[in-house]
């Protein structure tokens, strides 16, 4: 069926990007609607697998015009200067039966960090156009101010607006090629 030189690509008609960062006393959730990627490997064992992914960072969208519209400056995403998230897998560590840490490098303003994302296998079905497909759940947690993404504003209370912690989730759907 699949092996290691086999070439699995993001469908991204069924398949979300998203993230939960803190927002005073509640979180804030949000989605990104243009990305691309593939894993180069056997999905059902992803030990010796690699995988890429990228992400347009203008397609943000909190339900929130004004928020999205502030995500895009130079305060946050800084798209003008630096468009695109990317992932880059280095290496994977098998860590249960359907699960894996998959240490990648992640560019975010320009700014290059190691991150574990862990993964959990989902499947793999046939689809009724005569396709292979197979299914993924990752996710990871960074700093923001990591990658240059320090904006805040200091409360009169107290603490700050934006917590630094930024949860990443992605409920993802390939197609072999």
């Amino acid at each position: 069926m699949a092996d290691n030189t086999t070439t699995w690509v993001i469908d991204p008609s069924h398949s979300t990007v998203g993230f939960v960062v803190r927002h005073l006393v509640s979180k804030v959730r949000g989605q990104f609607g243009e990305f691309s990627g593939q894993i180069m490997g056997n999905p059902e064992d992803l030990s010796d697998a690699s995988a890429t992914f990228t992400v347009e960072m203008q397609s943000v969208n909190t339900n929130q015009a004004d928020r999205d519209n502030h995500l895009r400056t130079s305060d946050f995403f800084d798209v003008e200067n630096y468009p695109t998230m990317t992932f880059s897998s280095t290496r994977v560590e098998k860590t249960d039966t359907n699960t894996y840490t998959v240490y990648g490098n992640l560019t975010l303003r320009g700014v290059t960090k190691e991150i574990p994302v862990h993964v959990e296998f989902l499947g793999i079905a046939p689809d009724p156009w005569g396709n292979t497909r197979a299914g993924f759940e990752a996710s990871a947690r960074i700093n923001r101010k990591d990658f240059g993404v320090n904006w805040n504003q200091v409360l009169e209370a107290g603490g700050v607006m934006v917590g630094d912690n930024v949860d990443i989730h992605l409920e993802l759907e390939t197609i072999q090629q």
